[in-house]
């Protein structure tokens, strides 16, 4: 049976080249939005003309039953065999001058996110006796970063978590990692670090692809990495 796979956040550019990539290994790809539908159905349509399989879906993940609704659903035609919490945004001020809805939204879409899409697909995947969670989070989380104290406090917590939900799956068969990039080249970062800032924070002296994040989770998300469990892995080029 082909395995399917659900990706948050599967508009954007990193989501968007997870999805291709899972679709390009054979696997059913649910490719996630909020506000940017079209922008998925376009990406679904684009990886079937390419002989993949893929469907989109819309929902706020942070309306905890709305997202149980679709995720039921969806769950109705077997487990979701593949999860990757991708959906995520950026609210960036000064600590002393960030708003509470700053905070608060970035903690909402980031964490309890991470909470109302992972919670319902986990028990499909113990019945099934394998299932692979792979969280997006971000080299913020493990070097901080000015003006992002909720983002790193959101994909931080992400961790603590990805740790901890791995022991309590790792006798079932269920994998749980997370992924943590550090610059990647997508129309948000290139509109803030030029070249001359990539060379001097990056020890690579670049900025890494979203195709190099998807093979990655590719990886993570296969039978080939099935004793890799618990972790944090860094793509970064040499940033931590």
């Amino acid at each position: 049976m082909t395995r399917r796979a659900l990706v948050t956040g599967g508009s954007g550019a990193i989501g968007a080249a997870i999805c291709k990539r899972l679709a390009a290994a054979g696997l059913e790809v649910v490719v996630h939005a909020h506000r940017n539908t079209a922008q998925a159905e376009a990406l679904a349509r684009s990886i079937a003309s390419s002989g993949g399989t893929a469907r989109a879906v819309a929902f706020d993940v942070t309306d905890g039953a709305a997202t149980q609704s679709v995720l039921e659903e969806l769950l109705e035609g077997g487990p979701i065999d593949v999860l990757v919490n991708n959906a995520g945004v950026h609210e960036d001020a000064p600590f002393p001058g960030m708003s509470r809805e700053q905070w608060d939204r970035v903690i909402a879409v980031s964490l309890d996110g991470f909470y109302n899409v992972t919670r319902p697909l986990v028990m499909p995947m113990v019945r099934a006796r394998w299932g692979r969670i792979v969280s997006i989070t971000s080299v913020t989380a493990q070097l901080g970063n000015r003006g992002q104290a909720n983002y790193a406090a959101a994909k931080g917590a992400i961790h603590a978590a990805t740790r901890s939900l791995a022991l309590e799956l790792a006798s079932r068969g269920v994998t749980v990692n997370a992924v943590a990039p550090g610059l990647i080249a997508t129309p948000a970062t290139e509109a803030i670090f030029d070249r001359a800032a990539i060379e001097r924070l990056v020890p690579m002296q670049r900025a890494g692809t979203p195709e190099e994040v998807a093979d990655l989770v590719a990886f993570l998300a296969s039978d080939a990495a099935a004793y890799i469990t618990g972790q944090v892995i860094g793509i970064n080029g040499g940033m931590a």
